[in-house]
């Protein structure tokens, strides 16, 4: 058992564990017509030993639910982040009563960037509007900053795969 351990532990420092591995392991997966139920572990193990992953586990997870015969992998897997990460910023845009166009030029920006930008105008051009007075405006901000992070790490690097 020792042994598997080191092997596993060499493994992980020689593999780099991105998207793009996960989806070769669903590719496998696939192949298998889902009956190798070993490489949902394999998948399992791979995201969570990767710090990178671990906020897009939700999100790989729900993509190998849908995965069936006629599945094809990359196409899907496009199809599927794209309609999830419409489906979760519209969540937030409606939850924290945003406003859409400004919120989707900054969320585009945000990608195209690579990071979150708190500070500035941009993120307040998004925000409704809310009394100044009061920590109304400081909270709501946080929140919004909260959903927006969870949001962009979920998604980042993903889009493009």
């Amino acid at each position: 058992m020792n042994d598997d351990v080191v092997f596993e532990l060499e493994l992980i420092r020689q593999v780099d564990i991105n998207i793009d591995y996960i989806l070769m392991l669903v590719e496998k997966y696939h192949a298998t017509n889902g009956a190798d139920k070993s490489i949902i572990g394999a998948i399992d193990r791979a995201v969570g030993s990767s710090p990178e992953l671990r906020s897009k586990k939700e999100l790989i997870d729900g993509f190998l639910a849908t995965v069936n015969t006629d599945t094809k992998v990359m196409e899907d897997w496009r199809k599927y982040v794209a309609a999830e990460k419409e489906k979760e910023l519209a969540s937030i845009v409606a939850e924290e009563k945003l406003k859409p166009a400004e919120t989707e030029k900054f969320v585009a920006s945000t990608f195209r960037d690579g990071r979150l930008k708190t500070t500035g105008t941009a993120l307040d051009a998004i925000l409704p509007p809310v009394r100044r007075f009061g920590g109304g405006r400081a909270a709501k901000k946080r929140s919004v900053i909260e959903k927006l992070k969870a949001f962009f790490d979920k998604f980042m690097g993903v889009v493009e795969a």
